[in-house]
């Protein structure tokens, strides 16, 4: 089965189809996020860094971050951003930029091998992206558009992912380090579009056997209960196959949604991590009071 293989200085991480779902933590974007961006153009990374802390403390394994702010200096913000995130956490990052000198920025002071989000199937930017990746051993999400844009035809999007793949080929790099982002367009404009993923998915993890991500939270835009439809996209979406989304897990629905989708897929071990991440800790404090009762009580009769 493919893995991907990305990692910090100190940590890595596997996204696999026998692995535990990758969740990529997306909150370190100024997009749509105007004091964020205001505060990052100023050198004020302190939103940064709660970010970062909240994040990996919710459970995100990977965090992406990005730096697209209009009239910036992004290349340099970009670098600032991951060199400060990393002296934060261990978890690795994936470095998210539309602009080819922030990626490459980006991937100079990144200290690892991270997730580089993205590459499309437009023929100029595979031949700017690829070989970054190749020259910086990095893993790439591949996005299913072209210039001709989305298809509204799964199949047609199938085709754009099969060419990144083959293109990444002839520059050297393994389906190992792609990770596919199929698409996913908001369910209340298309109604079939939690299905198109599904089946996407599935064939992609079939006949290509690269991994997959996907912006998750667009499927619920403009629809009231966001985070309950996202929670029920990525729970059908993991049992397609789809191995890891960027997403944000200070949402409890819809981390819950990917803890109980790793349990059902047989990925969490005798349910170890769900059990600690939601046990009731005066239960266990009880069950350990208990425990260490009887083992005194024991003990007391050992003595006699």
């Amino acid at each position: 089965m493919t893995e991907t293989v990305i990692s910090s200085a100190k940590k890595e991480w596997v996204i696999g189809f026998e692995r535990p779902f990758t969740v990529i933590g997306e909150r370190i974007n100024p997009t749509g996020r105007k004091l964020l961006a205001q505060e990052m153009a100023a050198g004020d990374y302190s939103r940064v860094k709660q970010d970062t802390l909240d994040q990996v403390a919710a459970g995100a394994h990977v965090l992406d971050v990005n730096a697209g702010i209009p009239l910036a200096d992004e290349p340099a913000i970009l670098a600032e951003t991951i060199q400060l995130v990393q002296s934060l956490t261990d978890v690795p990052l994936c470095i998210d930029s539309s602009i080819i000198k922030a990626l490459e920025r980006g991937l100079e002071v990144y200290r690892g091998k991270p997730l580089v989000n993205s590459v499309t199937g437009e023929d100029e930017n595979m031949e700017a992206v690829l070989p970054l990746i190749k020259k910086y051993d990095a893993a790439v999400v591949a996005i299913s558009n072209d210039e001709t844009g989305i298809s509204s035809d799964p199949n047609v999007r199938y085709d754009v992912a099969k060419k990144i793949v083959e293109r990444a080929a002839d520059h050297g790099i393994p389906k190992e380090n792609i990770v596919v982002d199929p698409l996913v367009m908001p369910v209340g404009a298309v109604n079939t579009a939690g299905r198109q993923v599904q089946q996407l998915v599935e064939r992609l993890r079939r006949e290509l056997k690269v991994n997959t991500t996907c912006g998750a939270s667009n499927v619920s835009f403009g629809l009231p209960n966001r985070h309950g439809l996202t929670a029920s996209f990525i729970s059908m979406a993991i049992a397609s196959g789809m191995t890891s989304a960027i997403m944000s897990p200070l949402h409890t629905e819809v981390m819950q949604a990917v803890r109980g989708a790793d349990v059902m897929m047989g990925h969490d071990s005798d349910c170890m991590r769900w059990m600690r991440a939601y046990r009731d800790p005066a239960q266990v404090a009880a069950e350990a009071e208990s425990s260490s009762g009887s083992r005194r009580r024991g003990g007391r009769r050992r003595r006699g």
